[in-house]
């Protein structure tokens, strides 16, 4: 049996998790109530994941953390940028 169909299964539920948060800041434009430190956090890990998915070859482990990272980073920018429109009005 190949686990990586395991590992890509967990990966897209795991990383689809951030989607919902992303839609909310973008829709609403407003950042209020996300936590700016668990994003550094969790995007920090992610980025450990990644490059311990590399070495050890694991493509479901590498794509997920890839493609979380790519989603923390988009959320983060949105909450600066918002808490820079939050702050003018």
């Amino acid at each position: 049996m190949n686990y990586e169909i395991i590992g890509f299964i967990a990966a897209i539920l795991t990383t689809s998790s951030f989607l919902p948060q992303l839609i909310k800041v973008w829709k609403t434009k407003s950042s209020k109530g996300v936590s700016t430190l668990m994003y550094f956090v969790m995007l920090s890990g992610v980025i450990l994941w990644g490059a311990y998915g590399y070495l050890i070859g694991s493509k479901s482990v590498l794509i997920a953390n890839i493609v979380a990272g790519l989603l923390q980073i988009v959320i983060l920018i949105l909450i600066f940028k918002n808490k820079n429109n939050e702050s003018t009005n």
